[in-house]
């Protein structure tokens, strides 16, 4: 059992840093790129990139999770785990194809923006080869971190060295999907310590399209998220609020990497546990993962929201003032989708309930759209923001309801209050820091970001907690 839970936490510290590292790369080039390119150029990455994620959307079918949950369910059994790879990895291959031709023909009748668009074609190529997922069911989360990593260093060094100048966009976004395609490129020589050649008919690929379609539902509707926001401002409203948005968004999703971690690790984990029928081990699994993920999402959102001003002027430079009003917005969801992530991703899914994680993702999607339209007509940027934010809390409270008959909720959340609070007096503190200082080089930021970490320290110690002093202990014991 020590062994398990040893093992679940190294892989957890892996994939959170390697999920941090990677939306860190854009963070560390944000201040630079921004002035090079400015915000007309930073919002045509954006808005072509929202473009062909549908595709690779697409390609994917579904695949990813399906693929990660089934693999930690036959990975005990390695001729059954061989022949799973080769018919999700044909599946994948297919539907890629199929969604590079179209891809194809959309560029063709584009009217402008067709050299972007082709250069972004690369992440589909990044999506044919990818089999991240297959380690991810493994729970072998240090091969794809080491070898992505590497891989990641290297294009934010040519970002550095090439980029000089407007005319650079297209060498950016080359530099970016590139190191999609390399980074999964070098994953695959360790296929062979897993897999071998089948016989072709050996496989069964017909018996994966039913699953893979019904995880492709809620992956159309979480896309919905992640892209139809930029899609639709840069086709109402221009791509300069495309690129408002999409900085405010890489910002946020760096946060929600450290927040959402949990989840890539524990899916696996849950799903064996699951299959294996040890449903205590389960819930268990998901109480600890809550108080963890809301112990460090509330500060994070309500620091964020407070540094917000400074930061923005800081990072992002002259002409991108809007982002500030984003960041304060949009971090109200980082709590919302750290407990949407931990029912969703790391209960629903693994214990094979799939039709409630569908209907809130879809529930969400629509949502969305119809809030979207007079948002952004009215409110800009500000709007597609609020519009992500209320579906973001309505597929929380529709998990919630759904999974409140399965596990204590009153049990979770009999604590949250603690951090609440204790957040809220850390992102007020920290606001009133700034303001009254005056606030505004790197070495304040980073003293206003200290301040607040010792504040909620202290504010939560004061509280104490008694779930997080347990987990604390626990993790004393095992050194």
């Amino acid at each position: 059992m020590r062994w398990i839970v040893t093992k679940v936490v190294k892989n957890l510290l892996w994939n959170m840093g390697y999920q941090v590292f990677i939306l860190l790369l854009p963070i560390v080039t944000i201040p630079y790129v921004s002035r090079v390119l400015g915000p007309t150029g930073i919002g045509i990455n954006a808005f072509t990139n929202s473009i062909v994620q549908y595709f690779v959307l697409f390609g994917t079918l579904g695949l990813t999770m399906y693929g990660n949950r089934e693999v930690a369910y036959q990975r005990d059994h390695p001729k059954r785990l061989s022949s799973l790879f080769w018919e999700l990895t044909l599946i994948r291959v297919g539907t890629t194809s199929i969604a590079t031709i179209c891809y194809i023909g959309f560029i063709i009748i584009a009217g402008e923006y067709q050299t972007f668009y082709l250069i972004q074609g690369l992440l589909l190529v990044a999506t044919a080869i990818d089999v991240s997922w297959f380690f991810q069911g493994l729970e072998e989360f240090r091969i794809t971190v080491l070898r992505n990593t590497l891989v990641k260093i290297i294009s934010l060094i040519l970002i550095f060295v090439l980029i000089k100048t407007k005319n650079d966009l297209g060498l950016y976004i080359l530099i970016l999907t590139g190191s999609q395609v390399l980074g999964n490129m070098t994953l695959l020589p360790y296929l062979k310590r897993y897999v071998r050649f089948p016989h072709l008919s050996d496989l069964k690929l017909i018996n994966h399209l039913r699953p893979t379609l019904e995880m492709f539902i809620p992956q159309i509707a979480t896309q919905v998220y992640l892209q139809l926001n930029k899609t639709m401002l840069g086709a109402l409203i221009g791509v300069q609020a495309s690129g408002f948005y999409d900085n405010s968004d890489k910002i946020v999703k760096i946060i929600l990497a450290i927040v959402t971690a949990t989840g890539t690790v524990l899916l696996p984990h849950t799903a064996h546990s699951f299959a294996m029928g040890k449903h205590d081990e389960v819930e268990e699994s998901l109480n600890k993962s809550m108080h963890f993920i809301l112990v460090i999402a509330f500060p994070l959102a309500t620091g964020l929201a407070g540094i917000a001003p400074v930061f923005t002027r800081i990072f992002f430079g002259k002409g991108f003032d809007p982002v500030s009003d984003l960041l304060v917005i949009e971090s109200i969801v980082i709590v919302l989708i750290g407990i949407s992530n931990a029912t969703g991703v790391q209960y629903l899914l693994p214990t094979n309930q799939l039709k409630p994680f569908t209907a809130s993702v879809v529930l969400g999607a629509i949502s969305n759209i119809i809030l979207n339209v007079p948002l952004i007509l009215i409110l800009g940027s500000n709007g597609a923001m609020i519009a992500t934010v209320l579906s973001e809390l309505l597929v929380t409270v529709y998990q919630l309801l759904k999974v409140k008959n399965q596990i204590r909720l009153h049990v979770i959340f009999r604590e949250v209050w603690k951090y609440a609070v204790a957040a809220l007096v850390m992102g007020v503190s920290v606001r009133i820091f700034i303001s009254v200082l005056s606030l505004s080089s790197l070495t304040a930021l980073f003293g206003a970001i200290i301040y607040g970490a010792l504040i909620y320290t202290v504010a939560l110690f004061m509280f104490r907690p008694v779930v997080l002093m347990r987990m604390l202990t626990s993790l004393k014991k095992l050194h």
